[in-house]
């Protein structure tokens, strides 16, 4: 079976919807397919695909945000930060054996006003595999059309 090749256009569209994190598995997922009472989903690192049930629980990437000292920021926007920190390359720096303190002076140029009391240092860990899994999957732009239009007509 042949990969199925996504244009750019359609993995602008593809990104934050379509792009699941699923609890107890490592990584990301793409959703393939829908069906009763489960979905099917293919692994951003291997390639594998599965089926997912009513049982697991499943969050789209565009459903994250980042706790900060104002308002709550979209994954979408702090992955795009973290891409223009790191010129949309997988992080330099070993994550499993990073210490807090440099997870924490990474984030600081990444999202600087990021409560400290309620951002982990495992959630900075969890951020960094997942932005290097994007990044070698070929995903390098993480806005949303949809959602840019939204905060357009909010702003009017």
């Amino acid at each position: 079976m042949q990969p199925i090749l996504i244009s750019r256009i359609q993995k602008k569209k593809y990104m934050l919807k379509n792009i699941l994190a699923i609890t107890g598995k490592p990584g990301l997922y793409k959703l393939v397919s829908r069906g009763n009472n489960m979905l099917i989903v293919e692994s951003l690192v291997d390639g594998k695909r599965m089926p997912t049930y009513a049982r697991d629980k499943i969050v789209a990437l565009s459903d994250i945000s980042m706790f900060t000292d104002a308002d709550d920021v979209r994954l979408s926007e702090v992955l795009t930060s973290a891409g223009k920190k790191e010129g949309l390359k997988p992080v330099a720096f070993d994550v499993k054996k990073a210490s807090n303190n440099e997870l924490s002076t990474w984030f600081d140029e990444v999202l600087p006003n990021w409560d400290r009391d309620r951002v982990y240092p495992s959630d900075i860990r969890k951020l960094i595999q997942w932005y290097n899994i994007l990044v070698n999957a070929g995903f390098t732009d993480f806005t949303d059309k949809e959602e840019e239009e939204t905060a357009a007509e909010e702003k009017k």
